[in-house]
């Protein structure tokens, strides 16, 4: 008897792994616990008569494990011992304190739902012990061994309430009692005799506590498949991207910023000198006023800029016979090559600018990159420069 209640104790709790298995939400310590009352009568299974019946109220306390196997301790006490007269005591005649396992055959069988189901069908079994207050016999305390069927209807939105009907038979597992009177003969062997059981039926309620996953039962959790995970991580890593490009065209235009605010700095403190000579010496009247700044290095021309642009664009348009040459200019640091190259890419950008935003006829506009230079101005950074020549007049 022994190996069979082993063998199983083993089976039940072989279904938590099994059941881990279906995507559950991980339960705490705290998680699926419940309490009930009942109330219930009983009668010796050998003498069944009706005017034999012996009622009970108990308590139970438990959790379950899984939707399928859990576990509780239920106490019954019997205020009454017809078809046994073991006891002289005048009101509370005995009492059982049994262990059970439960196994929920609606979810073994039929898969969990999310929730439990509005009425399911649980087993139970185990073993306890047994007291006879004021006792007839020589002995009080005896082994006992339960096992019945819970019917249960489990109600509201929340499922939190369950109401269950529950017929049992209950052994006493150390007490042989061939006689009617239950006499005993007891030699501390572990049997199941039915003149030493009594068939139960209870009728009861349990409350089951909330858990931290904001129900009263186990909850599925909510998980996604592989490719909807690659599908965010490639957006996640798409966004990453974007983001460092952003930051990348923050600090450059912080730059620029920087180096507008240079240059502002830098007209509001010197005087402009007036352009008296060029390159070979040779003064030119037909020479424009505005020019087109740049910073170091560069070779585009910054919004700040635009202005002297627009006043070139405004006179084209005003002398449509008018041809335009655009000189880029390099300040004399770095090196020869480079810089030739650097007073050609800011004459181009020049010329783009009228063409692109200002609709000037791409004919009209002739560029000339004259390499570096310290003499257009007595400020050296003012030589970076694109200067207009109206090559008409």
């Amino acid at each position: 008897m022994k190996k069979s209640i082993l063998m199983l104790a083993v089976a039940l709790m072989s279904l938590q792994p099994a059941y881990s298995q279906k995507a559950l939400v991980e339960s705490k310590s705290s998680d699926n616990w419940f309490i009930g009352i009942n109330g219930g009568v009983s009668m010796k299974t050998t003498h069944n008569s009706m005017k034999n019946l012996n009622p009970s109220v108990g308590l139970r306390f438990g959790r379950n494990w899984t939707p399928v196997a859990g576990w509780m301790i239920t106490g019954d006490f019997y205020l009454n011992d017809k078809g046994f007269d073991c006891s002289n005591a005048s009101t509370l005649k005995g009492m059982n304190l049994d262990f059970l396992g439960t196994l929920n055959l609606s979810n073994w069988f039929g898969g969990y739902q999310g929730q439990p189901r509005a009425f399911e069908v649980i087993a139970l079994g185990g073993i306890g012990w047994g007291r006879i207050f004021d006792s007839k016999i020589d002995r009080k305390n005896d082994m006992f061994s339960k096992i019945g069927l819970d019917f249960a209807f489990n109600l509201g939105s929340s499922r939190a309430w369950q109401i269950y009907i529950e017929p049992s038979i209950n052994y006493n597992l150390t007490r042989d009692d061939p006689t009617v009177n239950f006499i005993s003969t007891a030699d501390n062997t572990i049997h199941f005799n039915l003149n030493s059981s009594a068939l139960q039926l209870t009728l009861g309620v349990n409350y089951k506590f909330g858990n931290s996953n904001g129900t009263h039962h186990f909850k599925y959790a909510d998980l996604r498949d592989q490719s909807e995970i690659d599908a965010l991580n490639d957006k996640i890593n798409a966004l990453k991207s974007e983001s460092i490009a952003k930051d990348k065209r923050i600090a450059q235009d912080i730059r620029r910023i920087a180096d507008l605010q240079d240059s502002l700095e830098a007209a509001k403190n010197v005087k402009p000198t007036i352009i008296n000579k060029v390159v070979n010496k040779v003064v030119n009247n037909n020479v424009l006023q505005p020019t087109v700044i740049f910073g170091q290095g560069k070779s585009t021309v910054d919004a700040a800029q635009m202005a002297s642009v627009a006043m070139i664009a405004k006179y084209m348009k005003n002398h449509p016979e008018s041809k335009i040459l655009i000189k880029g200019y390099a300040s004399p640091e770095g090196n020869p090559e480079l810089n030739q190259k650097l007073s050609e890419a800011r004459a181009t950008s020049v010329k783009n600018a009228l063409v692109k935003r200002y609709g000037i006829a791409e004919s009209r506009l002739t560029i000339q990159g004259m390499g570096a230079t310290d003499e257009l101005f007595d400020e050296i950074d003012f030589n970076r420069v694109a200067t207009f020549t109206d090559t008409t007049k």
